[in-house]
């Protein structure tokens, strides 16, 4: 009886740490399951500079044009719904009220999206009025999308040309906002999260932001997700600085353009990230990029991939 406990508990043991290599491996599989090519040619808000931002059609006109990834900004709503958005309000320089009229700047900011429920964000149109900054753009009757709503239209829009693009799921949150213009950090978090899970986004998208604190909580509690942190062109910390902060090495390092040196990128690949730097907007900012050895680019213009 005594060696048969023995043999008993070494085999429970056996069995036991199989199970946790496993899970382990699984997690390890899970965590780099996003495979980016090469170059990452990646479509701002969809293709911002010839459609609407953040709508579906811009999606697809980007998805058109050949990119591998697609990005995409999200917000939350009154009623906790996760909003393709930009902005926390609706944006004067292109959305029009039910009744068709215009906002002043002012106007605009105090339509804050979460002081809105989503049927009423619905019904404002962010596609007609002319963009001042983008006179290319083609101007079609547009509204802002649940990310849900997006990510389910455009899979079936890859599926249709047959083609498979990433997602790049950009947090819009600030610190100074909580409990005013968002909802805490945490549940900000937890509500993005919950869609993400229910659309089966690992492996084919990453998530991203200029605050440091959703990356935390996704890097600690979904590690299986890859995450990019984004770093604004007047950063004054260095980079070792910027991740002592963060405290763990993201996958990948997202910078202005601006900030971009042949030191920096190897840099970052010398820490095992990838650097793919926004919004790169000319042809020549494009080449100048590509040639310093970054890993991608995001940018508005993803028709000018195809001369790059």
């Amino acid at each position: 009886m005594k060696y048969s406990f023995f043999i008993i508990t070494g085999l429970a043991f056996i069995i036991s740490a199989c199970q946790s290599t496993r899970q382990t491996a699984s997690s390890n599989v899970n965590k780099k399951a996003l495979a980016l090519p090469a170059f990452n040619k990646e479509g701002h808000r969809g293709i911002r500079g010839l459609m609407p931002e953040n709508t579906i059609a811009s999606m697809y006109k980007a998805i058109d044009y050949d990119v591998n990834t697609v990005e995409v900004d999200v917000v939350i709503s009154k009623d906790k719904k996760v909003v393709i958005s930009h902005d926390i309000y609706f944006h004067s320089d292109f959305s029009l009220t039910p009744q068709g009229n215009p906002l002043t700047s002012k106007e605009a900011q105090t339509h804050l999206l979460y002081n809105m429920n989503y049927d009423s964000i619905r019904k404002y149109d962010v596609g007609l009025k002319p963009h001042k900054d983008f006179p290319q753009q083609q101007k079609i009757a547009a509204y802002k999308p649940l990310l849900s709503e997006l990510v389910d239209s455009t899979d079936a829009y890859m599926a249709k040309l047959g083609k498979q693009v990433m997602y790049n799921i950009e947090i819009k949150s600030n610190e100074k906002y909580d409990g005013i213009k968002q909802p805490a950090i945490e549940e900000t978090v937890e509500l993005i999260m919950k869609v993400m899970e229910e659309k089966n986004m690992v492996g084919r998208a990453y998530l991203q932001s200029f605050d440091f604190r959703p990356l935390q909580i996704i890097h600690k509690k979904y590690p299986h997700y890859t995450t990019a942190v984004l770093i604004g062109g007047g950063e004054k910390r260095s980079l070792d600085e910027q991740l002592k902060v963060l405290g763990y090495v993201p996958e990948m390092y997202s910078p202005s353009y601006t900030l971009v040196t042949k030191e920096l990128v190897d840099a970052c690949h010398a820490k095992g990230m990838k650097i793919i730097p926004w919004t790169v907007n000319s042809m020549e900012d494009m080449q100048r990029m590509k040639a310093l050895g970054v890993d991608g680019i995001i940018t508005d213009y993803a028709n000018y991939f195809s001369e790059l």
